[in-house]
């Protein structure tokens, strides 16, 4: 099989991996019966450039069981779990292209190589097998189909080309659903976030003052998590109306000007490039720890800190670099990338269960569109009823009902108050 992965004798580990996430994906695990059943995918070549997770490896065997011939590439050097690609090549035969810590031309040459597959279909994290498309290989885009995308940063660009006029294909914003912002966003990024960081540094949260940049769903969910566990937490926007929210949810807002000389800890979440830069870092006190979670590592300008620490950067843990500033230490995680992905294992399964499941519907909606034009596209609300409406079940939670009567008076305007 054409792969291109660490090491294949990690596949017993990577199995166990992605079985035990299997076990928290109800959603998925349903959505793949039916996709066995009614192969809706049959025929179709699909590349898919996704964070190489155990939760990942259940959305493509997902689609493999639909009947699609499915390509496998990382979208973040950091992010992948060797053992679990190991296992995708090995125990599911998917071809997967990735591996822990690749370099850039690596990373861009899997992309080069699943696109070398002429896919009908694409899946991005962050819109780089898109781009790539559009800029290196626009003959292939009147075969294509459509994509789906992940993330938010992804979105962002692409609505950017949109508008430019420089989008080709149809592609549906999976990360604006309901189904995945509002849960995997906010519930899966607080948690795992918090989780990356307290396993790369050990730190105690209690007591430290916490400095998020950015309050979209993401911000929110990190924002609660670390005052939930004790921190004081300072939020920083550029939006007025998500600086009142965050105010208005009890935090303090400020500029990061201001939040840099009070701060311990320092999370961005923007979406954005050079959130904290160099004369933040000189503002900062001996042994702040700067980290990110936004998609791409540029929200932290890292080469503006090796500019002000002359260069002097060590390694004192596994994903903490220490870079001195005159006499104070500046402590970045993970090089500036996802940390909740390279330092720990990226959001829970459960609560990818219902991203990952939005996704696969959504490349199954995409697949029977004879012709869409291009642009963003968002998720039916069919199929966010039906992921939620899953996902309840699975829980064991019920809701209620509207009788005729309460549905006719919702669409009525005849009958007042």
């Amino acid at each position: 099989m054409n792969s291109d992965i660490k090491d294949v004798s990690l596949a017993a580990e990577g199995k166990k991996r992605i079985e035990w996430a299997e076990r928290d994906m109800p959603v998925l695990r349903a959505v793949r019966e039916r996709f066995a059943k009614e192969q809706p995918l049959k025929g179709k070549t699909l590349a898919a450039v996704l964070h190489v997770t155990a939760e990942t490896a259940n959305l493509v065997r997902t689609l493999k069981a639909g009947g699609a011939t499915v390509f496998l590439a990382a979208s973040n050097p950091l992010s992948t779990q060797d053992d679990v690609a190991a296992s995708l090549v090995k125990d599911f035969e998917i071809s997967t292209f990735a591996i822990r810590g690749e370099d850039k031309d690596t990373f861009f040459k899997h992309i080069e190589t699943l696109i070398a597959q002429k896919p009908q279909l694409t899946m991005d994290d962050g819109a780089d097998l898109v781009s790539t498309i559009h800029k290196s290989h626009a003959e292939l885009l009147p075969s294509i189909i459509g994509g789906t995308e992940e993330t938010t940063t992804g979105v962002i660009r692409l609505r950017a080309m949109h508008k430019d006029g420089a989008l080709k294909m149809p592609i549906v914003a999976v990360n604006d659903a309901k189904t995945k912002n509002l849960f995997d966003n906010r519930y899966g990024t607080g948690q795992s976030t918090l989780d990356g960081i307290i396993r790369a540094t050990d730190i105690l949260l209690a007591g430290k003052t916490v400095v998020v940049a950015g309050y979209g769903w993401c911000g929110k969910g990190i924002a609660m998590r670390a005052k939930g566990m004790g921190a004081g937490v300072i939020v920083t926007e550029v939006d007025p109306i998500k600086a009142l929210e965050a105010a208005m949810d009890g935090f303090f807002v400020t500029t990061m000007e201001s939040a840099t000389t009070v701060g311990d800890l320092f999370v961005t979440v923007t979406g954005d490039i050079n959130v904290i830069v160099e004369k933040h870092f000189r503002a900062m006190k001996d042994g702040a720890i700067v980290c990110n979670s936004g998609h791409f590592d540029v929200e932290i300008d890292i080469p503006g800190l090796a500019k002000v620490s002359s260069g002097v950067r060590k390694n004192v843990r596994n994903f903490v670099d220490e870079y001195t500033i005159g006499n104070k230490k500046i402590y970045v995680l993970a090089e500036g990338r996802l940390v909740n992905l390279a330092a720990a294992e990226g959001h829970p399964a459960s609560v990818m269960d219902m991203s990952f499941s939005t996704q696969a519907l959504a490349a199954e909606w995409m697949s029977k569109q004879k012709s869409l034009a291009p642009g963003v596209y968002e998720v039916s609300e069919r199929i966010e009823e039906m992921v939620a409406s899953t996902k309840l079940a699975s829980m064991g939670l019920s809701i209620d009902k509207l009788t005729p009567e309460q549905t006719k008076y919702l669409q009525s305007w005849q009958e007042g108050t």
